[in-house]
């Protein structure tokens, strides 16, 4: 197979976990070339996502790692066989590697459970709220830069086919970004969405006790199996994914509690809708 250049998230993933299968069996590169009938080049180049592998030397390699998971291989096959070009395609070498990313997560995803403290979450956004938070940008976007970013927001929107938990702190819906025509408007489409069978929404006031649980914002992505979830957590560089089993552990755990003490979705309707007569 061609090397590649620039791996997508979802390649060096699969590359991840099989070099994951390889350590937990105890064997280093060059005995995982042997059994393959490979040069070491050639696992290190799948192992750093450079590199397909085919689904026969996929099942072969985890025979040799004795991976008793069949579910995780299978969702593994279907990583390395998958040649989907999706929507986002369009826009490479246009916005930046992690939008693209973030899209491929959104269309492989089985659920998504979003924390959300300063901003409503992206898949939920309207359009004047999306450009009003991608204006704040420092440095500032150039008008070209600024509509593909909406563009490409309002697709992942139209494109999303997953159930969807979302749990927002009063302080994002407080915060004003915009007017009070778009803030108001970002709430009546959260009411609208919430009234979906697919989205989840629930609200934590100010006024309810253990708020630390809920400190920080997250997005949770569902893999095919749970050893293949996401996180997704935005930083000053850019989003970044976190995938390793412990700390996946530990995102879910956190989620569940900020769920716990967050307001039932009846409740949460009924607390924008009264936010909403504020504006």
């Amino acid at each position: 197979m061609p090397t590649r250049r620039e791996p997508t998230a979802r390649q060096l993933r699969l590359a991840v976990e099989l070099r994951r299968l390889r350590e937990a069996a105890g064997l280093t590169a060059r005995q995982a070339a042997t059994m393959l009938g490979v040069s070491n080049v050639q696992i290190s180049q799948i192992e750093a996502g450079l590199s397909g592998v085919s689904e026969q030397r996929l099942r072969r390699l985890a025979s040799h790692y004795a991976c008793t998971d069949d579910e995780l291989v299978d969702a593994l096959v279907e990583m390395a066989t998958d040649r989907t070009k999706g929507w986002w395609e369009e826009y490479r070498g246009l916005l930046p590697t992690p939008f693209l990313d973030l899209a491929e997560l959104d269309h492989h995803a089985t659920y998504v459970h979003d924390v959300a403290i300063l901003h409503v979450p992206g898949l939920l956004q309207t359009e004047n709220y999306a450009r009003a938070v991608f204006s704040s940008r420092i440095p500032e976007l150039t008008s070209e830069e600024l509509d593909l970013r909406v563009c490409h927001r309002l697709t992942r929107q139209r494109e999303a086919a997953f159930p969807h938990e979302v749990i927002i702190h009063e302080s994002a819906l407080r915060i004003r970004v915009g007017d009070r025509t778009a803030a108001r408007a970002q709430l009546v489409h959260l009411l609208e969405a919430s009234g979906t069978d697919r989205t989840t929404l629930r609200v934590i006031p100010f006024d309810l006790d253990g708020f630390a649980r809920a400190s920080s914002t997250m997005t949770y992505v569902g893999g095919a199996v749970r050893k293949l979830d996401t996180v997704v957590r935005d930083a000053p560089h850019g989003a970044f994914l976190i995938d390793s089993e412990a700390q996946l552990g530990a995102y879910r755990t956190r989620f569940r509690r900020v769920e716990d003490v967050s307001l039932d979705p009846d409740r949460s309707r009924d607390f924008i809708h009264r936010l909403t007569k504020e504006l």
